[in-house]
């Protein structure tokens, strides 16, 4: 456990260890959270931003075209398997 000292203005520096595990580097947005008896700090995005590819993008499925009924059969098919 690692304690850090309150500046007059209410700051603190997170330890280096915490900011390196977390990969948290200057000018993250973290997000404050009071509990009552605690305090949790949080990254703001745990995630990394995720990207779609374009819809008009080329399908990387070669397989032939399927039909709405097609897939229909191929679910209820599934569906009836597990039981």
């Amino acid at each position: 456990m690692e304690s850090v000292a309150l500046s007059s203005k209410g700051q603190f520096v997170l330890p280096k260890a915490i900011r390196t595990r977390h990969h948290w580097q200057a000018g993250t947005r973290l997000v404050v959270i009071d509990r009552g008896d605690e305090v949790v700090i949080k990254s703001a995005e745990p995630f990394a931003a995720t990207s779609f590819e374009s819809p008009d993008a080329q399908s990387v499925y070669r397989g032939r075209r399927l039909s709405l009924a097609d897939m229909d059969r191929a679910v209820a098919a599934e569906a009836g398997k597990q039981k």
